[in-house]
């Protein structure tokens, strides 16, 4: 196999610009031919289980790519969510992704993971389909991301709640009732009502 028959293979093969060896197989890449690409430099090795196309560039949201690529089961949510809406101006060091709840925790490097576990219907409430660099991914939406700013607002701080809020109103990401509904499932109306009605919009 040429190094041009090798990208083509590649290019047809759907994955994004993160993935690991299972999803290479699911693609019809065996285990041979994706070493085959590996000595051909048309994918690298990042670390146990996960494999970088050099063929895709580095984005803002490569990390995001590589984390995804890893945990496919996992939500970004919370600070890193703000980043990718656009909310906000938190500059987070680490990854926030959201688990099910009873989920062992991922076995990737912890140091740049936040790990929140969700549970019942708020486990899919609010979040949505998205992709970074073509690796599939979910994302909870704005309204959902500002609801679990409170939620959490002990681990990540009220004031960035506060901000995350305004900002989304202010950007009409997101409306009142949306917020307010996305509160209702998450059980934290009570804890949300107040504060909307506190807010001079």
């Amino acid at each position: 196999m040429n190094i041009e028959s090798a990208q083509r293979r590649l290019a047809e093969s759907g994955l994004g610009s993160c993935f690991r060896p299972r999803d290479a197989e699911q693609a019809g890449i065996d285990y041979h031919e994706l070493r085959r690409l590996e000595h051909a430099g048309i994918v690298e090795r990042e670390r146990r289980g996960l494999y970088r196309r050099l063929d895709v560039d580095f984005t803002r949201f490569s990390d995001i790519a590589a984390v995804c690529a890893q945990v496919p089961d996992g939500i970004i949510c919370l600070l890193t969510a703000l980043i990718v809406h656009d909310i906000g101006t938190q500059l987070p060091r680490r990854i926030w992704i959201a688990i099910p709840q009873g989920r062992r925790t991922p076995a990737v490097a912890r140091s740049h993971l936040e790990i929140v576990r969700f549970s019942g219907l708020p486990l899919r409430y609010g979040v949505v389909d998205t992709e970074f660099e073509g690796v599939p991914a979910q994302i909870t939406s704005p309204a959902r991301t500002v609801v679990d700013c409170f939620r959490f607002r002990n681990r990540i701080g009220i004031h960035i709640a506060y901000e995350a809020l305004d900002d989304v109103v202010a950007k009409r990401l997101a409306t009142r009732d949306e917020i307010r509904r996305v509160a209702a499932v998450c059980r934290a109306k009570s804890l949300i009502e107040p504060i909307l009605y506190s807010r001079a919009y």
